[in-house]
């Protein structure tokens, strides 16, 4: 077994939405994708005040992919023209598979509006093969509870298994392309290896915390999305002793490269641009489904 090295480390940038505190490491100024993984939003972390005016993603139509939404802290209210509704706390996550068309609202529900308090939110896009692009739309909410929470490292690590499979576990998530889906929480010297990537490639983001990734001389700093090589089957994350004022967390996630033309615009992410003018006018002429109130 070899381990991969680390390529370059990426720094979230800062782009805030409205009041909505927002860093985005992917796509950054040196990279635009880690195929298929095309985009993170990290919202937070803040607090918000009693009688607020919430998240600001009310109804909007997404096709083509993928998207996760991790709900590190506070609740997140999500609503689709599919049927779909739900609100998802803390630790939980949700998995919506946009395909050929899905209307949809993330929003803060009235109980947080009311009150205010703490919220952190994350969200990936994942890019789906032109075979699937046209795929029905479909949605998972998961809380906290519904996420096996798996011991490694002699209980100093917590693997939240969402999507594939880990020692003979499996996540509630069956991903169309394979993907596996996990998020970390690390004490101070945690360790955790990954294995089997050959082929794979390796979606690494610290959320919160300092870990070392392998034998690379740097740590990797809360808010750094880590490019690693593509040769070499295994990974290995360390949470720095250093860490014990504030634990670990870590997206981590592996997936086949689909390489092909990726063609985004907007909420559409296609392989064409005539496929984009298509999903234009899809959306405009009402083919995506009803409308939101």
């Amino acid at each position: 077994m070899t381990a991969r090295a680390v390529h370059r480390l990426h720094p979230a940038t800062r782009d805030d939405i409205g009041d909505l505190i927002t860093q985005r490491p992917l796509p950054g100024r040196l990279v635009d994708q880690i195929d298929p993984f095309l985009f993170l939003n990290h919202h937070g972390p803040q607090t918000y005040p009693p009688n607020n005016r919430g998240l600001p993603f009310g109804p909007h139509p997404h096709r083509g992919f993928e998207t996760v939404t991790f709900i590190l802290e506070g609740m997140l209210a999500h609503r689709d023209n599919a049927g779909h509704e739900s609100v998802i706390h803390a630790g939980g996550v949700q998995w919506m598979t946009a395909g050929r068309g899905i209307v949809h609202a993330e929003v803060s529900p009235r109980e947080f509006l009311e009150r205010g308090g703490p919220i952190e939110i994350l969200q990936l896009w994942v890019n789906l093969p032109s075979r699937l692009k046209m795929s029905e739309p479909a949605y998972t909410g998961l809380q906290r509870a519904d996420i096996p929470a798996l011991p490694v490292d002699e209980g100093k690590v917590t693997l939240n298994l969402i999507a594939g499979e880990w020692e003979g576990r499996n996540g509630p998530v069956r991903s169309l392309t394979g993907v596996f889906m996990s998020t970390l929480e690390m004490r101070a010297g945690g360790r955790i290896r990954f294995g089997g990537l050959e082929g794979r490639n390796v979606f690494l983001y610290v959320a919160r915390g300092v870990v070392q990734v392998g034998n690379h001389a740097d740590l990797v700093s809360p808010m750094h999305l880590v490019e690693l090589d593509e040769t070499g089957d295994t990974v290995e994350i360390h949470a720095s002793q250093a860490a014990s004022s504030q634990d670990c967390v870590v997206v981590f996630g592996h997936a086949e490269p689909i390489r092909e033309p990726v063609v985004s615009h907007g909420p559409f992410v296609m392989t064409t641009r005539e496929e984009i003018a298509q999903a234009i006018s899809d959306y405009q002429a009402g083919r995506f489904g009803s409308a939101l109130g």
